[in-house]
């Protein structure tokens, strides 16, 4: 193609026409520059043919744009060619060669481009990764809502309370241990009935302040529906969950919302499937009794040695220093269990989460997403012990009494979800064996 890349006559806009109106040949009608009437002089204005712009001749007439439109003449030839436009540059017969830079370039081609697959890889690996978790999550939820054992265990009350109050309870079930581990833990195997180790109250408030976790002596001195005063314990013994239930209802003046409970087997597997749990020891504590020989310091403890560290009674006030001691590890459990490292980790968590539901009995309503908000809320609670009145002895035995006052003082604040005075927390911490 001759005189560049482009085909003559590419900017016309109608066909061609004859040289009488328009100028040569395939060229472009150029403005005309005639001075304009306001200006005077007779030259050195522009002026486009066709009249000025909204004038009567309208616009676009004689393929003007008005008397000041842009376009051609209907009296010149071609742009700057015709009479009007006599002298002046003529519009180009070619546009410019889109040929590459400098002489004799030849012609134009833009660089081919590289495409960058890479960010769009990324995404896609990432998206896979995401459902991939995603999938896994949901067959671990199942998986472990599965394992879960639910029980009948609450009791109707017309008992009201802010926010939820759950009974966790500690049994001496051997569910899980063989002879040979039951005596390698100083257990025992000739149990009449279960009985409950630990008794705790956690009180999870509504107005999101931080959750309360109550230690109930197994020893207190309660009345039991139906069987009369009696060490607290008892009541599981006698009539199972339910009964403890009630109980704790009727002591407290709580309702209570959820029940959970765990055995000594359960514990110790549990422990083992987070790769132990951690704790610090002010002195050496070493109860043969209970299995227990630990050294002071810190220390990872397996789940043999945390159960035994919370059996253990070989101290100056017993029981009251080995309810400390059980808030302590469970604390010590759940940190574990909910910590990154753990939930990062699915060769840990999965274990943990699977084993820690098959060691559980909990209410037939509890739902597993309430248990697991119940493990992230125990790991800071404000913990303390029920006001503590004495000991006595009784029928049953030596026993423990409430403060009768500050104990109604507690439950009331309790259920009404307010802080507690200074006075009513005792706090928890770990003490060597005396």
């Amino acid at each position: 193609m001759s005189g560049g890349d482009w085909p003559q006559g590419w900017y016309s806009e109608e066909p061609d026409e004859p040289a009488a109106g328009r100028g040569a040949r395939g060229q472009r009608p150029g403005p005309s520059f005639t001075p304009r009437p306001e200006q005077g002089g007779s030259g050195g204005g522009y002026r486009p043919p066709g009249g000025a712009y909204g004038s009567e001749r309208g616009y676009g007439q004689d393929r003007g744009y008005g008397d000041r439109g842009y376009g051609p003449s209907s009296q010149g030839d071609a742009w700057g060619t015709g009479a009007a436009g006599a002298g002046r540059t003529a519009w180009p017969s070619q546009p410019p060669s889109r040929s590459g830079s400098g002489a004799g370039g030849g012609r134009w081609s833009p660089a081919p481009r590289r495409r960058r697959r890479w960010p769009r890889r990324i995404g896609l690996i990432v998206a896979v990764v995401v459902v991939l978790a995603l999938l896994a999550g949901v067959a671990t939820y199942f998986s472990v809502n599965s394992k879960l054992t639910r029980i009948d265990a609450l009791v109707p009350t017309t008992l009201t309370s802010a926010g939820s109050n759950w009974l966790i309870a500690g049994s001496d079930s051997r569910g899980g241990l063989t002879k040979e581990e039951e005596n390698q833990l100083a257990l025992g195997h000739d149990v009449s009935g279960a009985r409950s180790d630990t008794i705790m109250l956690l009180h999870l408030p509504a107005n999101g302040t931080q959750p309360t976790l109550v230690s109930l002596p197994r020893d207190s001195y309660v009345d039991i529906p139906g069987y009369g005063y009696n060490k607290l314990n008892a009541a599981y013994s006698l009539g199972g969950p339910k009964l403890l239930v009630q109980t704790v209802q009727n002591a407290t003046g709580l309702p209570i919302n959820h029940f959970m409970s765990i055995g000594f087997g359960g514990l110790v597997d549990v422990v083992n499937d987070i790769g132990g749990v951690n704790m610090c020891l002010k002195a050496a504590m070493k109860d043969p009794k209970a299995g227990l020989n630990l050294k002071a310091g810190c220390q990872t403890l397996n789940g043999d040695q945390a159960l035994g560290f919370v059996r253990t009674r070989a101290f100056s006030e017993g029981d009251l220093q080995r309810e400390q001691d059980q808030r302590v590890l469970l604390k010590g459990i759940l940190s574990k269990m909910t910590s990154t490292g753990t939930l990062a980790n699915p060769f840990r968590i999965i274990p943990a989460a699977n084993g820690a539901a098959a060691a559980i009995d909990i209410d037939q309503g509890t739902k597993l997403n309430q248990l697991v908000s119940v493990a992230f809320a125990l790991r800071d609670p404000v913990t303390t012990t029920v006001p503590f009145g004495g000991f006595a002895n009784t029928s049953a035995g030596s026993v423990v009494e409430w403060n009768t006052t500050a104990a109604k003082q507690l439950f009331y604040d309790l259920g009404h979800d307010q802080a507690l005075p200074a006075s009513l927390i005792t706090g928890s911490s770990v003490q060597g064996t005396a």
